[in-house]
């Protein structure tokens, strides 16, 4: 028992839908696609999750979160797929890949063949179990990757009212999912290992505006210690948490957020992996041309950089996606490499930050971080490779999107930190560099010799050299005649 597609995205999550939606753009057939996915949903946008679907009041629901309503497109409800000719496989495991047969067995024994397939399957939430902690199964103990996660967190929440929530781990999941319980009149203590939050990401000076802010909400900080053990009533329900350094937490429920896996496993031995996902090229192809990876699984050649990153976010999901489509449907108008500037943005509260590019380097901090309004740069190597802002508008942002693709010198930090948010304006209205001059001019026995084609002049030359030949053609055959 077995199916054949033209293409095949294995994973339906962000990517996927992106994908399926370049994919319809750009003319495919009814029956060559389809999307096989373990969840029961048609693709959905995950960042609603840990924002709008937990808030107790006018929470997002499906379907009006399916992809595309991140890029404000159109809404691919399952209706869509059906309407454009593209097959849902839902509710769907894959349990092996053979890329040089170009097939996937599921977990009920079909096989599903393709001559392209993306892999698009993203990552798995990491388990306390792998950090030796064991209760993941309690009832009120939560995760957040997808939306039975988030399903499960709402009916949880509503049950702790009021009651006392421990989040571990002080990542994107755990601010943003702590914001959300507070938001539903829970008391919140955050545990992490690290010196403060987000600190991929945040200085000391940025993380410490957010901590102060959530401290300003009732959130109580742990640092520099992580779970240790849960203590649990009769029914298996944990009703404390135990820290390493000895902390005993009373708790009604746990969110847990401690990082992300890429699922590879499928493809481990069959295609080349680099910084825990799948390698691939500027066109999102990876070790064997018939398959390309996107979203959180892809290692993929940052240009801006000149590195293979592997970056965890919405937004990279998307652009990769839609390139990887591009380049499967139209190689010959694609010939670009995917240029991606990295992005990363969130939102808590009424807070409300975005940053793009790396943070290496020298930080040069900018605004009041007494107010709302506040921001960072990163300078590396004498030139602006980072930008953060919190509390900016919709022109400022893109300001500094702009300056940080420019890459501009910075000769002077102290300058710098002076204008602030005023440098990143002040480059972005510039004008756009000139073209390339024309080619240089050749001498040649002190003549000037222009590049530059002089048509006129060719042709003219062109012509009286056949005249010439034919000629002298004609001569020489009249005298060979006479001989």
């Amino acid at each position: 028992m077995g199916r054949a597609f033209v293409y095949v995205i294995l994973g339906g999550g962000v990517a996927a839908g992106y994908a399926a939606f370049e994919f319809s753009k750009r003319g495919i057939s009814h029956g060559e696609l389809c999307i096989i996915s373990e969840e029961t949903f048609a693709p959905y946008e995950r960042p609603a999750l840990s924002k709008g679907f937990l808030l107790p009041e006018d929470s997002a629901r499906l379907p009006s979160f399916h992809t595309c309503v991140g890029t404000n497109e159109e809404r691919l409800t399952p209706k869509w797929y059906k309407e454009h000719g593209i097959e849902l496989v839902l509710g769907t495991r894959v349990k092996s890949a053979d890329v040089r047969r170009k097939t996937l067995l599921t977990a009920a024994g079909e096989t599903i063949s393709y001559k392209i397939l993306i892999v698009a399957t993203g990552a798995r939430a990491l388990k306390l179990e792998e950090f030796g902690v064991n209760g993941s199964d309690a009832e009120n103990v939560c995760y957040m990757r997808d939306l039975a996660d988030a399903t499960r967190l709402v009916s949880v929440m509503q049950s702790c009212v009021g009651g006392n929530a421990i989040v571990i781990g002080g990542g994107y999941i755990g601010m943003e999912c702590a914001a959300s319980l507070v938001i539903n009149k829970i008391n919140v203590t955050m545990v992490f290992p690290e010196a403060h939050c987000m600190p991929r990401l945040f200085t000391p000076k940025i993380a410490g505006y957010y901590e102060d802010f959530y401290k300003s909400k009732g959130v109580k900080f742990i640092k520099g210690t992580v779970l240790s053990s849960f203590e649990n009533d009769t029914s298996g329900k944990v009703t404390a948490v135990i820290l390493r350094d000895g902390t005993r937490l009373t708790a009604d429920m746990v969110m847990v957020g401690i990082g992300i896996r890429p699922n590879t496993i499928l493809f481990e031995g069959q295609l080349t992996l680099e910084k825990g996902g799948i390698k691939v090229n500027g066109h999102m192809q990876t070790s064997n041309s018939s398959v390309y990876a996107v979203g959180d699984v892809a290692a993929f050649p940052v240009k801006l950089f000149g590195e293979i990153r592997r970056l965890e976010h919405v937004d990279s999901a998307r652009k990769s996606a839609r390139h990887a489509v591009a380049a499967i449907m139209a190689p010959e108008k694609t010939r670009g490499d995917f240029d991606y500037l990295p992005f990363f943005y969130s939102r808590v509260f009424t807070l409300s930050w975005q940053f793009y590019g790396d943070n290496v380097g020298e930080v040069v901090h900018y605004g009041d971080f007494s107010g709302r309004s506040f921001g960072a740069y990163w300078i590396n190597k004498g030139k602006l490779v980072g930008s953060f802002l919190e509390g900016g508008t919709k022109e400022e942002y893109e300001a500094i999107a702009k300056v940080t693709r420019l890459q501009p010198v910075v000769a002077d930090i102290a300058e710098l930190e002076r204008q602030g948010l005023g440098f990143a304006l002040s480059v972005s209205q510039q004008p756009p560099p000139p073209p390339p001059l024309p080619p240089p001019v050749k001498l040649i026995n002190s003549s000037l010799v222009f590049k530059k084609p002089v048509y006129t002049w060719d042709a003219t030359a062109g012509v009286v050299v056949a005249a010439s030949i034919a000629l002298f053609a004609y001569w020489y055959g009249k005298r060979r005649f006479r001989w």
